[in-house]
This record gives C-alpha cells, structure tokens and sequence, in this order.
C-alpha cells in the first residue's frame, strides 16, 4: 500500500509540472510520460510507454539525439540543449498558437542521468522546458536593434550608407590601404543641375531623381564597394582593390546609364545627367581627406567642363 501511494504523489507531482518529463531506458524505450507531454503531443501515456519513442515521432533525429546522450550515458554527465542551438527537440504546436508568432514551441531540454542500485546509468530523464516567450523576445529585441543599427548606417532617402557611417568605412580602409600598400580608387559623383529639377518639378520628383542615382549606382557596384551619399545630391564610391582604368569603367557605366533613362513620377517626365570626379590612392595622400579633396576637385572640374563627364585627379593642373 506504501509502495502505491508513493506512486500516486509521483505520478500527481508529474502531472503537475509545467515542465516536459521523459524517462527512456537505454534503448530509448519510453517509461515515463508525463501529463506536459500528452497534452502536448496529443499521445496519452498508456500508447507511448513501454514503445521506442522513435516510432511516434519520425521527424526525431534519431542518430543526432543518441549522439547528445552518449556522454550521459557513459560519463553520468547531465547534456543541456538550449534554443539557439536546436530550436526544439519535438515539434509542438506553441503554447497558444492564436496569439504567438512562433508556429511551434521553442525548446530547451536538460538530459539526466538515472542511476541504479550499481550506480550505472540505466535510464534517462529528459527534462523539456517551454521557452517560446524567452525566445521570441530575445528575436525581437535582436531584430530591433538589427533595424536601430541598420538606420544609424544607411540613409533614408536612398538606402545608401549614410555619410557618417560611409566617413567610418572610408577612414578604415585607408588605413589598411596604406599597411597593406593595396590600390583603391574613389568616385564622387554629382546630379547635374540639381536646383533646376527642384525649382521646375519639385522637391519630391527631385528626391526620385536622387533615389533613382542611387539605384544605378547600386546596380553598378560590388558588394566590396562602399557606396554612399555623402550629401543633398552628392555620392561617393569607394572602390577597393581598383585602379583607376577599372574606376573609369564603373563611371562610364553609371554615367551612360543615367545619361540614357528617362525619370517619370506622378506627372513629370525627365531625363538628366551625372559628373563624376576620380582619384585612385597615392602616397601623397597622407590624411583621408586628402584623397577626398582629390575627388571632390576633379568632380568640380567635370562640373566646369561642360557636365555629364568624367574627371580624374591626374587631369587636374600641376
């Protein structure tokens, strides 16, 4: 009678966690199953106990699962399995799958062993906690601050590098140009009569002529290239690894493009034009800013030669 009602507390504290209890013998037969896993497996304990658990869940890595068990078994170590690393170890619905976000129950699971009167370890506990809340909350403050850090580096108008950050990216690799005596070449590109398009068609079909800049030059460049708009209807491209023929051949590329397409917003149909003003690297340059002024010089020198062309430093007088 003693040995029934010890039973009964057993199986009514079992029944009352809030927590997965699964106890599997070394064969991975169950014996334990408790009131969390019925619910939640739609599998009443009188099916599933004294069966291999893995004939009722067939998506359970079978292999993957006795390989996290190994060291329980041999070294009567507890193993622990968190979310990050495996989102779950059997696919439940969530908790409350109307208002989650999650369509399945995040995981974490703690592996015990059990001994016996020897003191070897003859069966398994396995412990599975609920943490979809914990989970989805620590994504969304990750995502969060993904977007926070994303908006801090990227302009809002053209989803180009925002100026600060592009200054930031600039400076480091002019640094490593010059340790790694490496060949990078600049562009800074401007819209040609800029202020015309905003005083004839205003300042929103201005604002399409600078997303549509930004897209071509998107278009354009390599994901190792460091494009930004570096200010109202100015961008810059830092191309690393790039001489200055190959850095002709970018601008020319954008230029003709631009040169070639027709912007229409709302009602407005236009057509405009780019400069662009090169500089590849030298050792002259001892600052950044120097090289920036390189480009920015003979960018003014395409503005003064007629527009809708491309300058280099080496064009500029001695």
């Amino acid at each position: 009678m003693h040995s029934q009602d010890s039973a009964s507390r057993l199986n009514a504290v079992l029944a009352s966690l809030e927590i997965g209890v699964v106890i599997l013998d070394r064969d991975f037969r169950v014996e334990v199953w408790n009131q969390f896993m019925e619910n939640h497996s739609q599998i009443a304990s009188n099916d599933i106990v004294g069966t291999l658990l893995f004939v009722h869940f067939r998506e359970l890595q079978s292999t993957w699962l006795k390989r996290k068990c190994e060291p329980v078994f041999a070294l009567a170590a507890p193993v622990f399995i968190i979310w990050e690393q495996h989102p779950y170890l059997f696919k439940f619905e969530a908790s409350r799958p109307v208002t989650s976000d999650s369509d399945f129950m995040y995981q974490n699971v703690t592996i015990t062993p059990m001994l016996d009167e020897h003191g070897k370890v003859s069966k398994l506990c396995l412990m599975i906690y609920d943490v979809t809340d914990q989970a989805l909350a620590k994504m969304r403050i990750e995502n969060l601050n993904q977007r926070l850090k994303t908006i801090s580096r990227v302009d809002g108008l053209t989803g180009l590098y925002n100026r600060r950050y592009w200054q930031e990216r600039f400076d480091r690799e002019f640094k490593l140009s010059k340790r790694n005596q490496s060949t990078h070449s600049l562009l800074m590109l401007d819209i040609d009569h800029f202020k015309s398009v905003n005083d004839n068609y205003g300042h929103q079909t201005g604002d399409e002529v600078i997303r549509h800049l930004a897209t071509v030059i998107a278009k354009a460049t390599r994901e190792t290239d460091v494009a930004g708009r570096y200010g109202g209807e100015e961008f810059v491209i830092l191309l690393p690894d790039t001489k200055l023929a190959s850095a002709y051949t970018v601008a020319e590329r954008i230029r003709t493009y631009v040169e070639q397409s027709v912007i229409e917003y709302e009602s407005n149909e236009l057509k405009y034009t780019c400069s662009v003003g090169l500089a590849e690297i030298s050792a002259d340059y001892l600052r950044p800013n120097l090289w920036i002024e390189a480009a920015d010089q003979a960018l003014y020198l395409a503005k003064t030669s007629g527009r809708n062309c491309i300058k280099s430093a080496l064009d500029l007088p001695a």
